[in-house]
């Protein structure tokens, strides 16, 4: 997504920010965390929210990202209820809503610290209930994504099994994003979960019900006007504030029908917010060097097919992966011992509904590359994308191409491509094959090299 705040007896806020005389955290009390001081709290304890912490944001309908609700300051769309507070979601015309979006107040921005939330988000198609942090100061690097944005959690409400934590940085834009699915049925609409940052100089760490998700230590931010960058760890080295909404609708979630039956139940709750800090923050560190992984036998980047591929659907580590994305649904398995065949049941709505993909490319600035492949169909199928993409730098393409398969078994496509965008170890080489038709597809002998 894309901010605030707290009530103490003394304030002082400063880089290693100290909020003196807090006050009590009320009913349930707040526990203490070994290493770390609190800073502030909410433990929603009161009958009422804590206005002298909170500010409710006023926003119109497609703010941003599309979205369909207007945030607003009535106690209809916000209010506490049994140690909760609760945002409600509210269809007041067709596929028009309010909502609620909560920011602390300016006071309680703070740099570096623990921030841990518990929290139920509401079920259904269209709802994006989130908590996230932004700049007090959103333009001192420059406008979104170059200000920098930390999303500690957030969750599709027609998916809800899975939390995403991401961060946003950078101009071009960059991005890292964590996640966890919880098995056996288990959702995060059914209970309250716990979701945290630990956000230091030089590292944020993600962590969803206790489980690391995410740990990044490599961001960006640049000085446009000077042409260089800004001293690390720049946008992240600035005070930030806490955010907490409920979206419906937009670009990632998509829309609601008008009049859902589930909108009438659209609560996301939130049991606590909870902002603790270490003694102090040495703030003297360094950007590390990325390293690139080599490639493997005859200097191919990619993995051959004479091993299993990962069935798990993991894309953080090396190797082949299939995803079914976006309605789309089938599989991928190793026929002969070197080729790859695709069944599709459902093609999906997107071109990557239907994705085979190897993980972890490295593509260093300046060089030039040679991809090969074989690849053909049962009968006559458009490919819209094949590509080499970013999932760090906001999923930009390096390279990509389409075209029309045949029936000629082995037939081989070979491409060049120079890396002119900033280097990156962790870009992706992606076979993208739904939203057309069903119609089995074969792969074979893929290769990527470096032209020398």
């Amino acid at each position: 997504m894309k901010r605030r705040f707290l009530r103490a007896l003394g304030l002082a806020l400063t880089c290693g920010i100290a909020l003196v005389g807090l006050s009590s955290c009320g009913k349930k009390g707040t526990p203490k965390m070994k290493g770390y001081n609190l800073l502030w709290a909410d433990e929603f304890s009161d009958k009422q929210l804590d206005e002298t912490k909170w500010l409710r944001e006023v926003r119109p309908i497609g703010w941003t990202n599309n979205e369909l609700q207007q945030y607003t300051e009535s106690e209809k769309n916000g209010f506490i209820r049994n140690g909760k507070f609760v945002i409600k979601a509210n269809e007041y015309d067709a596929n028009k809503y309010s909502s609620c979006k909560l920011r602390n107040k300016a006071d309680y921005a703070f740099k570096y610290g623990r921030v841990e939330t518990s929290a139920k988000v509401p079920v259904g198609k269209g709802l994006w209930p989130a908590i996230w942090m932004m700049p007090k100061d959103e333009n001192y690097y420059g406008i979104w994504p170059k200000c920098g944005e930390i999303d500690i959690m957030e969750v599709l409400g027609d998916k809800v099994e899975t939390a995403y934590s991401t961060v946003h940085y950078g101009e071009p834009h960059g991005e890292q994003q964590g996640s966890l699915t919880l098995k056996d049925g288990k959702n995060f609409a059914d209970g309250f979960h716990t979701f945290a940052v630990e956000w230091e100089p030089g590292q944020m760490e993600w962590f969803i019900d206790g489980i690391s998700v995410l740990k990044v230590n490599d961001w960006y931010s640049v000085d446009e006007q000077a042409g260089k960058e800004n001293p690390y760890p720049a946008p992240f080295n600035q005070e930030f504030c806490i955010q907490i909404n409920l979206a419906v609708g937009g670009n990632w979630p998509g829309n609601p029908n008008p009049y859902a039956d589930y909108m009438d139940k659209a609560e996301f709750e939130i049991d606590y917010v909870r902002v603790y800090q270490k003694e102090s923050y040495d703030e003297n560190v360094t950007k590390p060097d990325k390293t690139y992984r080599s490639p493997f036998a005859g200097g191919n980047y990619v993995k051959g097919f004479d091993e299993p591929l990962n069935a798990d659907g993991d894309t953080k580590s090396v190797g082949w992966v299939y995803l079914n994305n976006a309605s789309g649904n089938g599989k991928a398995e190793i026929i002969d011992g070197n080729i790859v065949k695709i069944t599709t049941t459902s093609a999906g709505t997107e071109d990557y509904s239907i994705q085979f993909l190897h993980t972890v490319m490295p593509f260093i600035q300046g060089k030039k590359y040679k991809i090969s492949f074989e690849m053909w169909a049962d009968e006559a199928k458009k490919i819209n994308e094949i590509c080499i993409d970013a999932p760090n730098v906001g999923w930009a393409r390096y390279w990509s191409t389409s075209m029309t398969l045949t029936t000629e078994a082995h037939k081989k496509y070979e491409y060049e491509f120079e890396m002119t965008r900033s280097s990156d170890d962790a870009a992706r080489f992606e076979f993208n094959m739904g939203k057309v038709d069903t119609t089995t597809v074969y792969i074979a002998n893929v290769s990527i090299t470096e032209i020398e």
